[in-house]
């Protein structure tokens, strides 16, 4: 009998609790040992108790240390910070993981297998930010200082150079600004350079792009990379990009992962104005489900939870229709169900 493990559990708001119970409804049927402790964030967070990242909740992750999430609203008045960031803050999930990989064929393009690995709590998304007043103009002088550590830029190069040698990945792109931003990301490139030299240059090839260039190749030619590794503004806009080569963020999983916690979602929106239609698309959070079983080394469930997606949308071609489909929430996931019960 499998040992069972505690976790968190974050419906979300929108179409978060459609997806989280499609979610729940096949981890079940693929027997996850998932005990779940529910809990509230966001919008919910703030109607119960006027705070999107409740005491409770956090309590809950600092216990678990495991938590899976639908997407979460930030409200747009009274001053909220987003509790996506508030969480990589509190638990330290300096390492946001991002793959992307072609599910659909037929789009524009054909065999993505692509890993973005974004620094998740420096840069500048540190918040740190003021005002200049100027004569009356109180904004008159806007001002953003970004802070990358040598210390944080290491441990995230060394979890992106493991993470690929272990999943058999060929080549690591590190990603910068370094010919403009000498400092800021020039001690990123610099510390990737000196850490590949020393440890991991005869395990696993590495080369550096241009952010601007970078862009460019992807949309060019996106298969001559393979893990990219960047900072923490650079990596938010490259991750959705890649994300547009494979469908959209509907495909789109992402791990967040710190020392002592790891928290698993849908980065897609909550899409509010889809909510309770039952015709939302489980699949990226489904796909961070996978994720979460390989960090729990159910590698095996991961495998066939996957193969039952691949089943579902390209032989079955059930499919929602943001990919082109008619079915609904509820099909998609009986249909994932019976490729799993079927032994895929």
């Amino acid at each position: 009998m499998s040992t069972r493990i505690a976790a968190t559990l974050i419906p979300g708001d929108g179409i978060g609790p459609e997806i989280v119970d499609a979610t729940l409804a096949i981890l079940d049927a693929l027997q996850a040992p998932f005990d779940w402790d529910w809990q509230i964030a966001g919008l919910a967070g703030v109607e119960a108790s006027e705070d999107p990242l409740p005491p409770a909740t956090i309590a809950s992750i600092h216990r678990t240390r495991l938590a899976l999430k639908g997407p979460l609203e930030t409200p747009s008045a009274g001053g909220y910070r987003s509790s996506n960031v508030r969480l990589r803050e509190e638990f330290q999930l300096y390492a946001n993981l991002r793959p992307v990989r072609t599910m659909v064929p037929g789009g524009r393009y054909e065999g993505i297998d692509l890993v973005v690995v974004r620094e998740n709590v420096e840069g500048l998304y540190m918040g740190y930010e003021h005002f200049i007043k100027i004569g009356d103009d109180p904004h008159a002088v806007a001002i953003a200082t970004g802070v990358n550590t040598r210390a944080g830029s290491t441990r995230l190069l060394e979890f992106a150079f493991e993470h690929a040698i272990a999943t058999g990945r060929k080549k690591v792109t590190i990603v910068h600004k370094a010919n403009i931003m000498k400092a800021l990301t020039g001690i990123f490139l610099e510390t990737a350079q000196q850490l590949h030299a020393r440890k991991y240059q005869e395990r696993i090839a590495m080369d550096t792009v241009i952010i601007d260039a970078c862009a460019m190749k992807l949309v060019l030619r996106p298969e001559q990379f393979d893990v990219l590794v960047t900072t923490n503004l650079f990596g938010d806009i490259l991750s959705d990009l890649v994300a547009g080569l494979v469908g959209g963020l509907g495909m789109a999983p992402g791990a967040n992962i710190g020392t002592d916690a790891a928290i698993f979602e849908a980065v897609h929106g909550s899409a509010p104005d889809i909510a309770g239609q039952g015709v939302a698309n489980p699949t990226a959070l489904l796909l961070a489900s996978a994720l979460m079983l390989e960090h729990c080394r159910l590698g095996d469930k991961a495998v066939r939870l996957r193969k039952a997606i691949d089943e579902t949308l390209n032989i079955d071609r059930v499919r929602t229709g943001d990919l082109g489909g008619g079915s609904s929430t509820g099909a998609f996931t009986r249909a994932v169900i019976a490729r799993i019960a079927n032994g895929s």
